[in-house]
């Protein structure tokens, strides 16, 4: 009976250390998973905090940037809005230069070169002035190339290197060289000094600014090729330049001429064939410019040109007097017309 009881009360020992690793082992895994669970939510809460600190951080705000400024501070052409002529000028729209007439090297027996400079001071070139303002834009000549340049339909050179179109300029360039650089001037501050008596002073900015009016020369290199086949003395215009005139911005005094910038006369002539010249002794008989440069419609004084001239000097460069230039700029012109004349016989 004792063996019995005492045999009972193993068992129940027994099942009661089992019940409680159960216990024990069932707890553990019910912390390991809360503990996954609070890790698990610890990170979810960190990346949606981060992606609303980086949606926070982005900048929706739209970045209003100004306009570029135009370096040559050209006005833009205003179209009218109706026709303004009484008859349909379609014309000039649709012109397009006739091609040159093609020259073998071999044929081009003779060849010359001349550089002129067209004052548009003078009576015959005052066309070059005329100022008012078309659909296309404001009629001077210096005005139609600079437009030519902005567009992107010529490309400018720049003078300073050569003559020959090796050196391409940007219109930032063009814009620095004709205005020039901006300086800085100590001027009275009135704001704290009203009466001017305390001396009190403060930097002033001045950027200068451009008159195209002031433009009154343009630069012409041209070719003279007698051609043997036709029998015939050829002109061709190589490249054109507009002259700037240099003062002492102190003084005012004359200190020199420059070309702003070449253009490669070529790739002009579509462009100019869209322009009119102005007429006036008759606003509708009017030509336009690349016809007139073909007509030779414009005068013009010779300053530089390759006959007898070994040092490839200018003229003002070994002839001091203004009188005494146009007299050399005239018997060079001589030359070259009479070696034409002299071959034929009457």
């Amino acid at each position: 009976m004792k063996f019995q009881l005492a045999k009972y009360v193993l068992l129940a020992a027994a099942f009661g250390m089992t019940v409680s690793v159960a216990d024990a082992q069932t707890r553990k895994k019910t912390t390991r998973s809360t503990t996954a669970k609070k890790t698990t939510t610890k990170k979810t809460n960190t990346k949606t905090t981060n992606a609303n600190l980086s949606a926070a951080a982005v900048d929706t705000t739209p970045v209003v940037t100004a306009p570029p400024k135009d370096p040559l501070e050209i006005e833009p052409a205003k179209k009218s809005l109706r026709n303004d002529a009484a008859i349909e000028r379609n014309l000039v729209k649709e012109r397009t230069p006739l091609a040159y007439e093609h020259i073998r090297e071999d044929d081009a027996w003779y060849r010359e070169r001349v550089w002129r400079e067209i004052d548009i001071r003078e009576k015959m070139n005052l066309p070059f002035r005329y100022a008012a303002k078309e659909d296309n834009g404001d009629q001077r000549f210096i005005m139609i190339l600079l437009q030519a340049i902005k567009s992107g339909e010529v490309t400018a050179f720049d003078p300073t290197v050569d003559d020959r179109f090796t050196t391409p300029m940007t219109i930032e360039q063009i814009g620095k060289k004709i205005k020039g650089e901006c300086y800085t001037v100590q001027v009275i501050d009135w704001a704290k000094d009203p009466t001017g008596s305390k001396g009190i002073f403060k930097d002033s900015t001045t950027c200068p600014e451009v008159n195209w009016n002031d433009v009154v020369k343009f630069r012409i290199k041209e070719e003279w090729v007698f051609d043997k086949e036709s029998s015939r003395m050829h002109a061709r215009i190589l490249g054109i330049a507009p002259v700037q005139t240099i003062n002492d911005p102190s003084t005012g005094a004359f200190m020199g001429e420059s070309p702003m910038f070449w253009v490669y006369y070529p790739d002009l002539r579509p462009i100019l064939a869209k322009y009119e010249v102005y007429n006036s002794k008759n606003f509708g008989a009017r030509m336009s410019w690349e016809e007139l440069f073909e007509s030779r419609f414009f005068s013009s004084y010779i300053v530089k040109s390759t006959l007898e001239n070994p040092y490839d000097l200018f003229i003002k460069q070994y002839i001091k007097d203004d009188i005494l230039r146009l007299l050399e700029g005239d018997n060079i012109k001589d030359k070259i017309f009479n070696f034409e004349q002299d071959l034929w016989s009457y």
